[in-house]
């Protein structure tokens, strides 16, 4: 007789179970943002605000061409860098948060962008998602960005019981260690883009299904034989 399989009951368990089951699902974690070094990725994430990915990348390859460095996004026009960004949506604020946060690049960091989240968070546009983001991706330093994905699973994988991003951020990160931080950031996003998605979740095809809080109480798990099968083709 076969033992009945034991699953994950409490958040720490579950969140253990979470990293290695995204891990083996989304082997490669990367950041959908193209950019090359922490300052160009620091720009693309301000622009991310509001607008997807894949919009942010039509655009950056003629901005960054036109501005290269620190210094000259902290030069630029404001007219001619919003034109650039216009088609991301809420260009003008967008715009000065660039040009602002450059300028502070430069008059008080030489031109680099700082490798510390207490000093990223003083840039003008650089929250603790954006520093995350740049520490993780750009410096290859612990960072877990909470955006709109994160904070969907995490609540519905019951990680924690906060909807503050700050407290997202710490709850998770006291369960993970902080070398998978990064990428099991990057990991939900994927995973909220592909599978979990706001309106409707994919659950039956889900590979956090029957350890899910969520898809039990909405009733949304399929039959045991055809998760079995599921699983059988995910080998």
């Amino acid at each position: 007789m076969a033992t009945k399989r034991r699953l994950p009951r409490g958040a720490r368990e579950r969140a253990a179970t979470v990293v290695l089951r995204l891990a083996a699902e989304y082997p490669v974690a990367e950041c959908a943002l193209v950019h090359d070094g922490p300052l160009q990725l620091l720009a693309a994430t301000i622009l991310s605000a509001q607008c997807t990915d894949e919009r942010v990348n039509l655009v950056t390859p003629a901005l960054f061409a036109r501005y290269p460095d620190a210094a000259a996004f902290a030069g630029a026009d404001p007219a001619e860098l919003e034109e650039l960004i216009r088609s991301t949506g809420f260009f003008r604020a967008k715009a000065r948060s660039i040009i602002e946060m450059s300028e502070e690049v430069v008059a008080r960091f030489g031109g680099e962008v700082p490798d510390r989240m207490e000093e990223l968070v003083t840039l003008r546009g650089v929250g603790r998602k954006t520093a995350n983001v740049v520490l993780g991706v750009a410096f290859g330093k612990p960072g877990f960005a909470v955006d709109t994905h994160v904070t969907r699973l995490t609540a519905r994988l019951k990680l924690t019981a906060s909807a503050d991003p700050v407290e997202i951020e710490e709850d998770v990160c006291s369960m993970v260690p902080a070398a998978e931080w990064t990428a099991l950031g990057l990991r939900l996003i994927l995973h909220g883009r592909r599978v979990c998605a706001a309106r409707r979740p994919r659950c039956p095809v889900c590979v956090l299904n029957d350890i899910c809080p969520s898809a039990e109480i909405a009733g949304l798990r399929p039959p045991r034989a055809a998760r079995s099968r599921a699983a059988g083709a995910r080998r």
